[in-house]
């Protein structure tokens, strides 16, 4: 009866009872402390369900809030009782009732019976701690709470500014240094019973009363005042998430629990029956004899927050989503935006996917529909072409369509004629490759036989629309793969470019591109080009394109001109 186990209980009082005869059966004294807002009732009928064990009792009740002083005096009642009556008692475990021992309690008997005079307590300095989750870390001891943070926290946030504006500052009794750590510790007798005991408790426990968060403190600052032999960790396995609130174990955690190799774990699901079947067992079905190693399954945790914090490229979840610039990746896997491609080669996408493999659709984004390649009215995830439901949240279906999709390269057609909500999403996309041809909208109204005047005005349009897109490709912010070219440059050489695409792509089933695309009929498109400059309308987005080059364009095009020498 070396060790003496004081636990805390507030809820799931079925489960305290099973974990407290399991201690007991040990041979180890419990000294329960119920929580005073459980109803009398309910306590009574737990103490009488364990009444039939001699050395489990139940200590002075007081209510425990989060953060407040109760939890200390609970304690304090629990571990006075602990040391009076059982005088054999060498070291002090305090658990709750949600804790698990996970290995047989005569390991943990053997184990505390070898370091009789060792504190296993979570120790730091404020300035050491880097757990402390937006919350204080110096201001905790130097400025009083009076109030519950939880159920008053406008009054606590107004009393703590208040307190700073006026620069009210507490210092700490009798020159102790303020530190912090775990909740849950194991104690030797002697250090507990010299901070139970002290002449000075009074004056500690008023300076305390006013602390926040005390339990986390208030016995780790006195057992460096007393301790002469400190390990600053707990035997007890308990993780917090990246919000500060404690990870609950459930079933599916079986083998994670067995790897820690830790003495006792919380926080445990009240409804975990596999956990309590597997761990409260006899000590040939529990875990091997092995130091207590909580560090091998830190990676995991920290995947855990990586993973919820940041979720999966292009996945999104609610608590990135409504946040600009929070998602971990826009989209889930590398896709490429033509622009002005379409408009100015024929057959453009079936030849891009003969020479790629990449699934080529046509304009995603266009006003009437979704074009998706090969004529398909949907696609995987659903998603189909109508134009009402891909505006409703523009953004999301191409996150979607990407997800969706993703283990095939996608491409697509854009211009200035489509909707242009997604650009600044492309644009800030480092997965998506934007290759553009300004000016090429200017083709389809070359070759189309309306009225001039109406060209013109869609004409001015489209310039003003394709000038802006270019101004976002071209700002600071902007994390996609972006080549543009000037219509005239482009036609002057389009097989290096063409041939860039490609292995940008990086699935081309030629090993050197011998020849381009189809061109379409330029012919006259220079004249064209002057005319809605006679009209007024000044077309400079397709370069420095004279109208001789427009005459002389096309016949050279149609004879294969662009063949690699």
């Amino acid at each position: 009866m070396n060790v003496g186990i004081v636990m805390l209980v507030h809820t799931a009082l079925g489960r305290a009872e099973q974990v407290a005869r399991h201690w007991s059966a040990a041979g180890c004294p419990v000294v329960i402390h119920v929580d005073k807002v459980v109803d009398r009732k309910t306590y009574e009928s737990f103490v009488t369900a364990l009444s039939d064990l001699e050395h489990v009792t139940f200590s002075k009740r007081y209510r425990c809030e989060w953060g407040t002083w109760g939890i200390v005096q609970a304690t304090q009642a629990a571990s006075e009782q602990m040391l009076a009556q059982y005088a054999q008692v060498r070291h002090v475990y305090l658990a709750s009732g949600s804790c698990l021992p996970l290995r047989p309690v005569q390991e943990l008997l053997d184990y505390l019976g070898e370091r009789p005079h060792t504190d296993f307590i979570e120790s730091a300095t404020t300035s050491e701690v880097p757990w402390t989750v937006g919350g204080l870390d110096e201001e905790r001891f130097t400025l009083r709470f009076p109030v519950s943070w939880k159920r008053n926290r406008y009054l606590f946030d107004l009393l703590v500014n208040t307190q700073r504006s006026l620069g009210l500052q507490r210092k700490m009794p009798n020159g102790i240094v303020a530190h912090m750590g775990s909740q849950w510790w194991c104690l030797s007798r002697r250090t507990l019973s010299a901070i139970l005991q002290d002449p000075e408790r009074p004056t500690y426990d008023r300076f305390f009363k006013h602390v926040w968060i005390p339990d986390e403190s208030y016995f780790q600052t006195l057992a460096r005042h007393y301790s002469s032999n400190i390990e600053s960790r707990s035997l007890t396995l308990s993780k917090f998430d990246f919000q500060g609130k404690p990870h609950i174990f459930y079933d599916d955690h079986l083998q994670l629990l067995r790897r820690s190799d830790c003495f006792v774990a919380r926080k445990i699901w009240p409804y975990a029956d596999r956990l309590y079947a597997a761990f409260l067992t006899d000590a040939a079905g529990a875990m091997k004899k092995t130091e207590p190693n909580p560090g091998k399954i830190d990676r995991i945790f920290s995947k855990a927050v990586e993973r919820r914090t940041r979720g999966r490229s292009g996945l999104y979840m609610q608590s990135r989503f409504p946040n600009e610039d929070w998602e971990n990746g826009v989209t889930a896997a590398p896709y490429s935006m033509f622009q002005g491609f379409a408009e100015l080669f024929e057959n453009f996408e079936p030849w891009l996917a003969a020479a790629t493999g990449a699934r080529v659709h046509g304009h995603l984004f266009a006003k009437d529909k979704v074009y998706y390649a090969d004529g398909q009215n949907a696609i995987n995830g659903a998603l189909s072409d109508s134009a009402v439901l891909r505006d409703y949240n523009g953004r999301g279906f191409l996150t979607n369509l990407i997800w969706n999709t993703r283990g095939e390269r996608q491409c697509f057609q854009f211009g200035p004629a489509d909707n242009q909500d997604i650009c600044w999403r492309v644009a800030k996309d480092p997965n998506a490759q934007i290759s553009v041809i300004t000016g090429a909208w200017a083709v389809p109204l070359f070759r189309s036989n309306r009225d001039f005047a109406d060209i013109r005005a869609i004409a001015a349009n489209l310039q003003k629309l394709e000038s802006e897109h270019m101004d976002i490709l071209r700002s600071p912010y902007t994390k996609a793969r972006v080549r543009i070219w000037t219509m005239a440059e482009f036609i002057e050489a389009p097989m290096e470019p063409l041939q860039g695409i490609l292995d940008e792509i990086g699935r081309t089933k030629l090993s050197r591109l011998s020849e381009a695309p189809k061109m379409v009929d330029l012919a006259g498109f220079g004249q064209f080009l002057q005319n809605l400059k006679n009209q007024g309308m000044h077309p400079y987005l397709m370069g420095d394109f004279p109208v001789e080059r427009g005459v002389a364009a096309t016949p050279k095009a149609q004879r294969k001109p662009y063949l690699v020498q």
